[in-house]
């Protein structure tokens, strides 16, 4: 194994409201706030068997771009080693108005769907 789900992103308008709604569907609970974001997700934390899920805040999420996205961490190398691979297999760069100063790569599937590939290495459970 080489990647696993971590994290799924859904951008929304309220995050406060979609928060409340899926830890209610999912008996998750808030693990974390950066800016307006809110990370909800199961109790025993992030790096778990379950990816937790990301609302991430968007005044008008973009109707030409899917609102969902994958982010991916690598369980048996590190992040340079998992890009070269993925790229490999078919993925590409994609731009989605990042700075470059970001810690993940932005990526893209052969059929267009971005992705991301975060730096932070998980157990392969």
């Amino acid at each position: 194994m080489a990647s696993r789900i971590s994290e799924l992103v859904l951008e929304c308008r309220d995050p406060e409201l979609l928060a409340r709604f899926w830890c209610e569907v999912l008996d998750f609970v808030e693990l974390d706030r950066d800016g307006e974001d809110i990370e909800i997700g199961p109790r025993e934390g992030f790096g778990g068997a379950r990816p937790t899920l990301v609302l991430s805040k968007q005044e008008r999420p973009q109707p030409d771009r899917t609102r969902l996205h994958i982010d991916l961490n690598a369980t048996d190398r590190d992040q340079d080693a998992e890009l070269e691979r993925l790229l490999a297999l078919g993925a590409r760069p994609a731009d989605v108005g990042q700075t470059g100063e970001e810690p993940w790569h932005v990526l893209a599937d052969p059929e267009g769907n971005v992705f991301c590939l975060l730096r932070r290495r998980l157990d392969p459970l």
